[in-house]
């Protein structure tokens, strides 16, 4: 009875909870409708002759107001006289405005050019940093001008009303403009899509018209909203920015076309994602600038602006993403001290993939979605997913992802600890020195993953029936896997091979380079690696040439002709073995008398290297001194002749002189 007392608010709570939920999916459904009807709705089409008086006069009139606002403004005594008050503050701030409007854009490209050349590393870092000058400068200018204007106490409400937008009007032209420059300069070092210098320019322009005409669609919107135009008016006033909006996307997205068909033609094996992604956005942008006039010449103009206006901010949007990862990867050169193309380095790549999805968001604002609905998605996330009786949240992964990088970081310090402190000054030899370190790491990882689940709020005994079925799916599907990782525990455990050592395995002689979970890596003597499974040195025959020692044995070959006195060869062979250095005296060397061969007396040196890697350079000493020594003895060392012995050489004869005369017959 108390437990039901104290889940009461709870589940009171959830109702709520599930009510209040209920209420915003049926507001969010009636908003999305009324959405849907505004932008299919059929309106006055802007090429009925009917409504272009009715707009110019409109037009017209909205121009004489703030032409008359400024007049009467102009004439008023308080006002003139609080002018003059202000007089010096406000030339001050057009001049300022002025010359920043007019020179700042300049100023900021000329520090660009002093960089350009530098060739210190993060140039490209700076470089990018100061053009935002570009940007800055000119939009600090037209504040300034803005600001003068509303001191002179000459402007009206409808003025200021005006006024609050152009910072982001300017800020629009402004931006654009920098994001063409970066991404089309004519600098290849600068530029970030790569194409013909001819289409480079030409896709700036577009993109700067493309600004103005949104700037200039914005601006009638606002007098729209001030003198609230009649909808064949508001038809016929937006209809000629949209058709030239229209007209300039297609030119735009035909340029990108144009440059990619000439990389294409040059390299039609090498298309990047980038140059795929590209190549979408151009099509789409044809089809846009298509699409949207023809809908707004119809009648479905809120339809046609839903089309081009998202079109032409998304454009701008992949640009920032462009320019910003590139800033990033400068950023990185400059922090790194080395260039990100110099190593196969993840951290642009990483830095690249968040910038993009962090544009998502503003993406899915551009086509359409509200602020309200971001919200409800973010807190959705926030809420996590249900697993048994836990709740997984976001956070539950970054505490979880928090201890498993502290408890990988401890162990790989731990790791180098063992490896180049402690475990030099025992007496382990150095097999066993890298099967500790090894180990040491497996244990931590796999710690640090039952920590990192613990701290994530997991219960482990939630999973035994998952667990109990990927056993049985590893016992069947992945035994290869675990058998090669139970072989490499074993291989670690007892040590029949270790790094450093010569093996023959499979016909393959080599050099025990790793030893992994799941397979070892061998470096052959002609320097390629041969990479065995841990289950094949385990179960299969492995011949290990330096496990404990470097001791081995060498046999050399030798055989003379019949007729040499053989206990001179043996003498001559057994002060050959002996006075080599690598030769151990103990046991000694000896020479065995092999046998009688069809054409020589077979000897062999059969002696024991201190070091069995210099097997062949002993060898090849051991038969120079060979050949020396016989030479000098007269000891012939033969080598196999046949002679050729003819039965009937008469028929032979006479099938000579019968060949002739038949060719001459034919």
């Amino acid at each position: 009875a108390q437990l039901a007392d104290l889940r009461a608010p709870v589940q009171r709570a959830e109702e709520a909870y599930t009510r209040a939920n209920g209420l915003i999916l049926e507001i969010d459904a009636t908003i999305r409708d009324r959405q849907t009807q505004a932008l299919l709705s059929l309106g006055p089409s802007p090429l009925n002759p009917g409504h272009w008086a009715a707009a110019w006069a409109d037009m017209t009139l909205s121009i004489d107001r703030l032409w008359t606002e400024i007049q009467r403004n102009a004439q008023t005594p308080a006002l003139q006289a609080e002018l003059q008050v202000k007089l010096p503050r406000t030339l001050l701030l057009t001049v300022l405005g002025l010359m920043l409007v007019l020179r700042g854009h300049r100023w900021a490209q000329a520090a660009v050019r002093s960089l350009r050349g530098s060739a210190r590393r993060g140039g490209g870092f700076w470089r990018m940093l100061l053009s935002l000058g570009q940007v800055l400068l000119p939009l600090a200018g037209l504040y300034a001008l803005s600001e003068a204007a509303l001191d002179s106490g000459m402007l009206g409400p409808r003025w200021r009303l005006l006024l609050e937008d152009l910072p982001i009007w300017a800020a629009v032209l402004l931006g654009v403009r920098w994001l063409a420059d970066v991404v089309f300069h004519d600098d290849d070092d600068i530029a970030i899509l790569d194409i013909e210098a001819g289409l480079r320019r030409r896709a700036r322009s577009t993109a700067n018209v493309l600004s103005l005409l949104f700037v200039l669609d914005g601006v009638l919107i606002s007098l729209t909203q001030l003198d609230g135009y009649a909808p064949s008016t508001v038809a016929v006033l937006h209809f000629p920015l949209l058709l030239l909006s229209g007209l300039f996307l297609v030119r735009f997205g035909r340029t990108r076309l144009r440059s990619l068909a000439d990389v294409q033609d040059d390299a039609a094996d090498e298309t990047v994602f980038q140059d795929r992604f590209a190549s979408l956005l151009a099509r789409a942008c044809v089809a846009v600038g298509a699409v949207g006039p023809v809908l707004a010449a119809a009648g479905y103009g809120g339809a046609g602006m839903a089309l081009v206006h998202p079109t032409m901010m998304t454009l701008a949007l992949v640009g920032l993403v462009l320019v910003l990862t590139r800033f990033f990867r400068a950023l990185y050169t400059l922090a790194a001290g080395r260039s990100a193309t110099e190593t196969d380095s993840l951290i642009p790549v990483l830095a690249g993939f968040v910038i993009a999805v962090a544009a998502l968001p503003a993406l899915a604002l551009i086509w359409g979605a509200r602020v309200a609905d971001l919200t409800e998605i973010w807190a959705q996330v926030q809420e996590g997913f249900a697993l048994g009786d836990r709740r997984i949240s976001p956070g539950d992964f970054l505490v979880a992802a928090g201890v498993f990088a502290a408890g990988y970081t401890l162990t790989r310090l731990l790791q180098g600890g063992l490896r180049t402190s402690v475990l030099p000054r025992t007496r382990i030899e150095k097999g066993g020195q890298d099967a500790l370190v090894a180990a040491t790491g497996y244990v931590g990882i796999l710690l640090a993953g039952l920590a990192a689940v613990g701290a994530g709020g997991i219960d482990l005994s939630s999973l035994a029936i998952v667990a109990g079925a990927l056993s049985v799916g590893i016992g069947f599907g992945l035994q290869n896997i675990v058998s090669n990782f139970v072989s490499g525990i074993i291989l670690l455990a007892e040590r029949p091979i270790s790094q450093g050592d010569w093996i023959e395995v499979g016909g393959q002689h080599g050099i025990v380079r790793e030893i992994s979970v799941r397979s070892t890596r061998i470096e052959t003597f002609d320097r390629f690696d041969l990479i065995v499974p841990n289950a094949d040195l385990v179960s299969g025959q492995v011949r290990n040439y330096t496990r404990g020692n470097l001791l081995g044995r060498i046999i050399v070959s030798v055989g003379v002709a019949y007729g040499n006195d053989t206990r001179q060869v043996e003498k001559i062979l057994l002060r050959i073995a002996r006075d080599h250095p690598m030769v151990l005296m103990n046991p000694a060397p000896f020479v065995y008398f092999k046998g009688f061969g069809a054409d020589s007396l077979d000897f062999e040196i059969r002696a024991v290297l201190r070091d069995v890697n210099a097997s062949l350079a002993v060898r090849t000493e051991m038969n120079h001194q060979i050949v020396e020594q016989f030479a000098e003895a007269g000891i012939e060392i033969p080598f196999a002749q046949r002679d050729i012995w003819l039965r009937n050489p008469e028929a032979l004869a006479e099938m000579a002189k019968i060949a002739p005369e038949e060719e001459t017959t034919r």
